[in-house]
């Protein structure tokens, strides 16, 4: 058996990029500096473009056509039919590309070895081709997106057909594609889900690959489908399990009205029911950048009469909330606005403040004072509600409550209520021996963690199942996000799918992690010690060991303040 690393040039990117700048040139350039090119399976950063691979060469061996079939992931066009050419007939009749995707660190660290030798390929007829891979994290056939590393094997059976040509015979279902391509050829689509009160959107990232007709992929996954396991506890959905499409296509017609014909069910649904489901389609086509002026739904024809849930209206960033030596509240030029009812209260606590989360609606905010214990301040009143030893910093929730736990318990999560009513919450992260950091998001339906999962420090999401009340009671099973270096040192939500996490590496890192998806790594301002969220990925701030405060501004770090003792978060941020 002859094994050797893939190092096969990208002939079919190459060619279409060299037919397209010379089509686009009058002559080549003789003179200026030289630049150094990408590597193999390199994408440069600011690129837009659609791959289109190549389909089998004449004469091609069985190494050559499996990895022909490898490359041609990168063209999704007409359901992979660049990647079915290289398959026998029959093989191209059954493989499923969209059962999954394997992503790959790289196309030069795939080894592929084949039980045919090069001397006995002329004279051979069938044979097996055997790829390896360092598999990074897959998608499973529904969207959702999961890290998982580790080598992974792919077995390919060939065969010489009638005109003595190679063809794959035998294939796994899915398609393996580099981590460096991978966001070039898929893009992510947030699905939209009611909370369980029907009051706020809760995202579900999904990965499809891009296509022109992407409305119709997104409403096909929404009406059709189902919330993802790890999220399904705490969302609902309007879409009524016996209405499907009517037709496999969304129509946009002039007016940028998506027509959306449906099943005959859908004709004795509720006007609350209608309102819904349209609220679902129209926020999750919205967010997919396909610009529609509203979603009408139809029956055999009929115009269904659907209005719109009004929601909660996102609330504009107020700037931070900081405390310094004689004042508590929102920087707002060089001043710092003091919060009735909070401010005064905070600024005479006995002891340092460590740790401030205020409401949304700013009329309290949970306080952690130097001795670890957690207290709720507003409306004038300090009350104490945990004095547990080795508490992490707490989170507010939009229902009011404070949860707490400490770092060394990760199963002994409590959720306060304003009138110092405690809650233990069932089924936290029975498996976590500690605890670094958590946050509840802006819609009370997950909670975001970092967990010690068998020595290592996971970043993971909840959903948070609650009562009719809106009382929190247990969470669902935590899905593991991405694995860090160290513990948190913060933790923050980035709107309503990214989360940020400074971490205690032995360099500290700054990652902006998609939940359902990769996340990108910075260089944080030197010697931060503490984060805040926003409502978009740009907002986030720093606050570093000598009290300085800075914000994002593009690609670096812009001072924002200095002379700040405690850089205070928003609930759900």
């Amino acid at each position: 058996m002859k094994t050797r690393s893939v190092t096969r040039m990208l002939r079919g990117v190459a060619a279409v990029a060299a037919a397209l700048v010379l089509s686009a040139c009058t002559g080549l350039p003789m003179s200026g500096d030289v630049n150094v090119g990408l590597d193999l399976g390199e994408v440069p950063e600011d690129s837009d473009f659609l791959f289109i691979a190549s389909g089998p060469a004449p004469g091609s061996g069985p190494r050559e056509i499996v990895e022909g079939f490898l490359e041609a992931a990168i063209s999704p066009a007409d359901n992979w039919n660049t990647a079915r050419s290289f398959l026998t007939p029959k093989l191209q009749t059954t493989w499923q590309p969209g059962a999954g995707v394997s992503i790959d660190d790289a196309v030069v660290s795939r080894t592929i070895s084949s039980s045919i030798p090069d001397d006995e390929v002329e004279s051979a007829d069938s044979g097996v081709v055997q790829v390896q891979i360092d598999l990074v994290a897959s998608v499973d056939g529904d969207g959702s997106y999961s890290e998982s590393r580790g080598p992974s094997s792919r077995p390919f059976t060939v065969e010489r057909t009638d005109d003595g040509e190679w063809r794959i015979s035998q294939a796994p279902d899915g398609i393996v594609i580099d981590q460096a391509r991978f966001p070039r050829v898929f893009d992510s689509y947030a699905l939209q889900y009611f909370d369980q009160s029907w009051t706020h959107l809760v995202p579900d990232t999904r990965w499809f690959p891009r296509r022109t007709s992407i409305a119709t992929t997104v409403t096909r996954a929404l009406v059709g489908g189902s919330p993802s396991p790890w999220l399904e506890d705490a969302v609902r959905t309007a879409f009524p399990a016996d209405v499907q499409l009517a037709q496999d296509a969304v129509l946009i017609d002039r007016q940028q009205v998506a027509d959306v014909a449906l099943t005959p069910a859908a004709s004795r649904l509720d006007p609350t029911t209608l309102a819904r489901m349209r609220t679902q389609l129209q926020q999750t086509l919205d967010l997919a950048d396909v610009r529609v002026s509203q979603v009408r739904f139809t029956v055999e024809g009929r115009t269904l009469d659907a209005g719109v849930v009004n929601l909660p209206a996102d609330a504009a960033d107020q700037g931070p909330v900081v405390l310094t030596d004689d004042a508590f509240g929102v920087i707002v030029g060089d001043e710092v606005s003091p919060i009735e009812g909070i401010s005064d209260e905070i600024l005479t606590l006995p002891q340092r403040v460590r740790a401030v989360d205020l409401a949304r609606d700013a009329l309290h905010a949970a306080v952690q004072l130097a001795d670890g214990g957690v207290y709720v301040v507003g409306d004038g009143r300090v009350d104490l509600l945990d004095q547990r030893p080795g508490l992490i910093e707490p989170s507010l929730d939009p229902y009011g409550y404070t949860w707490t736990v400490p770092a060394g318990e990760p199963a002994a999560l409590t959720a306060w209520s304003t009138n110092v009513a405690e809650h233990a919450i069932a089924k936290a992260w029975p498996n976590a021996s500690a605890i670094s950091a958590l946050r509840v998001s802006v819609d009370g339906a997950r909670v975001a963690a970092v967990i010690t999962l068998g020595g290592q420090h996971w970043v993971v999401v909840a959903a948070i199942v609650r009562d009719e009340a809106g009382v929190p009671v247990q969470l669902g099973e935590a899905k593991q996000v991405t694995l860090v270096d160290g513990d948190a040192r913060g933790l923050v939500w980035l709107g309503p799918e990214r989360l940020g996490v400074l971490v205690d590496a032995p360099s500290p890192v700054l990652l902006t992690q998609l939940v359902g998806g990769p996340g990108v790594v910075e260089v944080p301002p030197t010697g931060t010690v503490s984060l805040a969220g926003a409502r978009t990925e740009s907002g986030i701030r720093a606050l570093d060991a000598t009290g300085t405060l800075y914000a994002h501004a593009g690609s670096a770090w812009r001072e924002v303040a200095t002379g700040v003792q405690v850089l205070a978060t928003r609930s759900g941020e």
